[in-house]
């Protein structure tokens, strides 16, 4: 009997996927095992496309205890007996849809990830990006999205630390919403989710189960987005305070031994929870929805299986513990449910009350086709890298001024304050550097230790040069957290993309990850987690390119740590590194002052290696009283941004770093930190930067109210920080007022 199309499209599978199946069961699947089969299968749950280029990714070191695809999240040893346990995760699909049910639900699940390997929730950070705030359907988005995030966390009593948000024209009506979390768990306390053991119990703890997130993970998360109204059933909606009630209970029922293992129930809900346990213990199961809580009448079995129904965990207990279990679940008022058991067929087996509804082999169930197209670089590329700055006006000294406040009120530079201070970030009293620095900053009590934290990402650069693209989201992301003078961990990406069956998408996903491979390798950082969007498109609109770093470093000594702002008067500032190239191609200034998203960025990674070491070393050693890294809106604007936090002036030398003014002042040039020191202190960072072979540049001192560099830029520091504090606030409080009149 032949399967329409439309039923195909459904659970996300093609004919050629649906024939495969056929001839693996020599029979047609039941319903029910179609629908675990698509979601097992889709994009979301069985990385089609992108599993073959991930083993590109480097994810082994001495600090790794997990890696990526062997438990929920990835983990890393930090001494002391203690580990970090943190990933990030997509829910850019649900967020376009219900932007605040997304966003909440979103970091809802990627809490749970940490909770269920044994590791207590200490930090959130989050990626977002959005179309132009000028158009109404961005800002209910972005209102939206902030509101899920902070409203979801806040609850939680879990910090929010960190992230950013970007804007761009690609992202209207597919905004894309990164949350990672960071949790810590003595070594020898980490819990595993492979249901191992015959005859041990599956049981079911927290929220009921509705029909709220059914299709979510193959129909709404593995393709493109269309009109969203028929989508809206396949968000889930979120309940924090349950949440909460979880992660406390199951942090205790860690401690026992009552337990093999526990696993969260996210995209695709019962279907991948209970099947990817078993697999992961190379094990059956058999379970019975009969005995799974509903919360909606006549639900099927189909709807129970694929069910994403938040606030769910799945727990492996051992025969004979139940009552145990029970008792302290009940303890907090947490429902729980005996609905299946191990087995050791290795068949993963679904019944309704007597009636076999679904009976598949697990491994086959968690083995979709894989799919290595070949790579073909986009003639259209040529195009857009060409840059003829010949024909591009530079700024003239008068012009200067003008530029910087316009690039200090751009929606990509000025401050984010107005969304982080919606976020606790100061909750469990663990803050070191709170939002707004390079990196966050946390300390593991009774350590001395510190945690650096942030995520980066640039799909600008990427769309440009896809490879240099991923190179720079890592080497940005390390450059980061060595301003606080952190030594990298390692990695957790967020890999956002189109639709990969498109040539140029798929050339853009494979250049990434190399990029992304080779700077890992180069700085020796590995990834240890991390999650695949894909289908970022709307009416055949494609996002940028956009993967997003978030990396782990480490501060010995929490009290050495280092900040952006300028501290004292009479302190003197330098370059650190290199300028490499125009620094034009790619940047804020092109786009803003002259409209163009043209040229390509530069890098050298052996130099790159060399200022970041340096840095380190110079904080470590108590050189330096402050450290920012150069990148968005060029030198200036690194400047600025180190006089506005440290609520003093700068007074610069006649810079003669370029030959254009524009280049010099805005230019995005990597490998670049600017340091502000102590003037005694001068010879001995001198030595430090030789021994390295960094270059180092004196660019001025800190002292006075005014931000001046002689011949450019002469402006009032609350000139300057107005413009930069308020660029944001000031955009949406003008077009609100303009919703309203038009209304």
């Amino acid at each position: 009997m032949s399967i329409s199309k439309e039923d195909l499209d459904k659970v996300a599978l093609s004919q050629r996927e649906y024939e495969l199946i056929l001839q693996e069961l020599g029979r047609e699947p039941t319903d029910v095992e179609l629908g675990m089969l698509g979601s097992l299968w889709s994009e979301h749950c069985g990385y089609k496309h992108s599993s073959p280029l991930l083993k590109l990714l480097p994810s082994k070191g001495k600090h790794v205890l997990v890696s990526p695809g062997e438990e929920n999240a990835g983990v890393v040893d930090i001494g002391d007996g203690l580990a970090i346990v943190f990933k990030v995760e997509s829910h850019n699909h649900p967020s376009a849809v219900e932007p605040y049910q997304g966003a909440a639900t979103g970091v809802g699940g990627i809490v749970r990830d940490i909770f269920t390997m044994g590791a207590r929730p200490i930090a959130l950070l989050n990626s977002l990006r959005f179309g132009p705030l000028t158009e109404p359907r961005n800002r209910y988005l972005f209102n939206g999205i902030i509101g899920g995030i902070a409203g979801y966390g806040n609850c939680l009593g879990i910090p929010n630390i960190g992230g950013e948000v970007i804007f761009a024209n690609c992202y209207s009506g597919n905004p894309l919403v990164n949350a990672l979390c960071l949790g810590i768990a003595r070594k020898t306390e980490l819990v595993s989710s492979g249901a191992s053991g015959e005859g041990n119990l599956l049981m079911l703890v927290g929220s009921d189960t509705g029909r709220d997130g059914i299709y979510g993970a193959s129909g709404l998360a593995s393709r493109t987005l269309g009109g969203d109204q028929e989508l809206r059933p396949t968000v889930q909606v979120g309940n924090p305070f349950l949440e909460k009630l979880l992660i406390e209970a199951c942090l205790e029922l860690a401690q026992t031994d009552w337990i093999v293992g526990m696993q969260d129930l996210g995209a695709a809900g019962l279907t991948s929870s209970v099947v990817e346990s078993a697999e992961k213990a190379n094990m059956g199961v058999e379970i019975d929805v009969l005995k799974v809580p509903r919360r909606e009448e006549n639900m099927t079995p189909y709807e129970v299986m694929l069910s994403e129904s938040q606030e769910r965990m799945l727990v492996i207990v051992r025969k004979g513990n139940e009552d145990k279990v029970k008792t302290l679940l009940e303890k907090w008022d947490l429902r729980c449910d005996i609905i299946g058991r191990v087995t050791s067929d290795h068949l993963a087996v679904v019944k309704e009350g007597h009636a076999v509804v679904a009976q598949l082999p697990v491994n086959f169930l968690t083995s979709p086709p894989m799919y290595r197209r070949r790579s073909k670089r986009p003639p259209w590329l040529d195009q857009v890298q060409l840059l003829d700055l010949v024909s591009i006006p530079d700024v003239s000294s008068r012009q200067c001024n003008s530029v910087l406040l316009r690039l200090l009120a751009a929606p990509n530079i000025a401050s984010k304050q107005m969304v982080y201070r919606q976020y606790d970030h100061q909750v469990m009293n663990n803050t070191v550097v709170p939002p707004g620095d390079d990196a966050a900053v946390l300390r593991i009590k009774g350590s001395g230790k510190g945690i650096a934290m942030t995520m980066d990402g640039n799909g600008r650069y990427c769309y440009l040069d896809p490879y240099l693209g991923g190179v720079i989201s890592v080497v940005e992301t390390a450059r980061n957290l060595a301003c606080t003078g952190a030594e990298p961990l390692a990695v957790t990406d967020c890999l956002n993309f189109g639709d990969p069956d498109k040539d140029d998408v798929y050339y853009q996903l494979s250049d990434s990850i190399r990029g992304i491979a080779r700077a890992c390798r180069e700085l020796k950082v590995p990834v240890v987690s991390g999650n695949v969007s894909l289908y970022n498109e709307v009416q055949d609109q494609s996002i940028y390119p956009t993967p997003v770093i978030g990396m782990a470093g480490m501060i010995t000594d929490v009290t050495k740590h280092c900040t952006m702002s300028f501290k004292d008067e009479g302190d003197l500032v330098f370059l650190l590194g290199d300028m490499i190239g125009d620094g034009l191609g790619g940047s804020e200034y092109l786009e803003l002052i002259h409209g163009l998203v043209r040229g390509r960025p530069a890098i050298d990674l052996n130099l790159e290696r060399r200022v970041q070491r340096s840095c380190v070393e110079a904080i470590q050693r108590g050189l330096v009283k402050s450290a920012h890294d150069c990148s968005d809106g060029g030198l200036i604007v690194t400047v600025a941004e180190s006089c506005i936090s440290g609520g003093i002036g700068f007074r610069g030398t006649r810079w003669r770093l370029k030959e254009r003014r524009d280049s010099m002042l805005f230019g995005e040039f990597q490998s670049c930190i600017l340091v502000s020191i102590s003037p005694d202190l001068t010879p001995k960072l001198e030595k430090v930067v030789k021994r390295w072979r960094v270059p180092l540049a004196y660019l001025g001192e800190v002292g006075g109210s005014r931000l001046v560099v002689k011949g450019y830029v002469n402006l009032s520091l609350d000139n300057v920080e107005e413009k930069w504090r308020h660029g944001m606030a000031d955009l949406l409080a003008t077009k609100s007022s303009i919703d309203r009149t038009e209304e």
